[in-house]
């Protein structure tokens, strides 16, 4: 991967001045999120600067075992240390998300933050024009693939991953196998080159795995079991969807992150070419999580019906009761309507 090198130069130039940067992701942080900026932060640690993440929502637990992930801080729990953060920081950098309103509560106050602001991020649509320098490429796996290549082209680096410290390569590759689910998607030949790169430096794969996908709680077998068995629909036209609601997440006592994956399985059977999944919040509004074979445009759709977007073959968005359906009871509907014209 290749980038230009003036902007190899502009950002070492703006991270060298820098001594309070701001890291900031988006809401509902996943493991690319999440990976993405604690790696950097890891890095800009160990050159001596003071760096700061920034986070809307909190970590999900089987994230919470990265360096740094306790001390990130979260606009939903303190939103005056981030404005604070975001007031006296001198550079802001801005990962895995394609434009500020994308961090929704939060985006106000990151437009409002003076220091200059770079991206790095995989998703269609960059908001350029929001941004003093722009890192953006969709043909890699994730934020955290990205941010490797980019990382190793700085000078301070020198394409020398064993510069990097331990906890920043550790949070690299935790990143990038979250957002391809352990290789399963949106996977390139630079993506195995950045984990055989990796590991070999002594990265612990076995125990990234362990706590990405083999230390949840038995609430989520049950859970999905539940929601498998008794709100998986399947469409004629090869859409699988189920809804999860409320009561269910309140029940199971879920939090953030504790179904992640869930909307990859009905992908497994044959006529299925497209799995969506719609997890009901307390504001009125349907978290969409839509998954697709190769020949299906999941972004298209999400773009489409739900107000979102993303990748062909992995993307999200939401449903608004009182703007899109009238009432829950409507949702179901609505649903088979959008998928109805794969």
């Amino acid at each position: 991967m290749e980038f230009a090198r003036e902007n190899i130069l502009r950002l070492e130039a703006l991270l060298q001045a820098s001594e309070r940067p701001c890291i900031v992701s988006h809401p509902r942080p996943d493991g690319d999120a999440a990976g993405s900026s604690l790696a950097l932060a890891s890095y800009l640690l160990a050159r001596g600067k003071k760096p700061q993440v920034l986070l809307p929502d909190p970590l999900p637990s089987n994230l919470t075992f990265l360096e740094g992930a306790g001390q990130a801080a979260v606009f939903s729990d303190d939103e005056r240390a981030v404005r604070k953060a975001l007031e006296t920081c001198d550079l802001l950098l801005c990962l895995d998300f394609n434009c500020l309103s994308r961090l929704e509560n939060l985006g106000p106050a990151v437009r409002e933050c003076p220091a200059p602001r770079i991206l790095i991020d995989h998703h269609l649509f960059p908001e350029r024009e929001s941004f003093a320098l722009v890192f953006s490429e969709t043909q890699v796996s994730s934020a955290s693939e990205l941010l490797f290549y980019i990382l190793k082209a700085l000078p301070s680096v020198g394409g020398d991953i064993a510069a990097l410290p331990a906890a920043c390569r550790t949070a690299l590759l935790t990143g990038m196998t979250s957002d391809t689910n352990n290789f399963a998607n949106s996977v390139f030949p630079s993506t195995f080159a950045m984990a055989s790169e990796l590991i070999a430096s002594g990265v612990d794969r076995d125990d990234i795995l362990d706590r990405l996908y083999r230390d949840f709680k038995e609430s989520r077998l049950r859970a999905m079991s539940e929601i498998l068995l008794r709100e998986l629909e399947i469409t004629p036209q090869g859409a699988a969807f189920f809804i999860i609601r409320k009561e269910l997440w309140d029940r199971y006592g879920l939090q953030d992150g504790d179904l992640e994956g869930l909307v990859n399985i009905p992908l497994s059977i044959g006529k299925v070419r497209l799995s969506a999944s719609f997890r009901e919040s307390p504001d009125g509004i349907y978290r969409v999580s839509l998954r697709s074979k190769k020949g299906v445009s999941a972004n298209r759709i999400a773009r489409e019906w739900f107000h979102g977007g993303g990748h062909e073959q992995a993307s999200g968005g939401k449903l608004l009761i009182g703007q899109d359906v009238p009432s829950r009871g409507d949702v179901a509907a609505y649903v088979r309507k959008a998928l109805c014209n794969l």
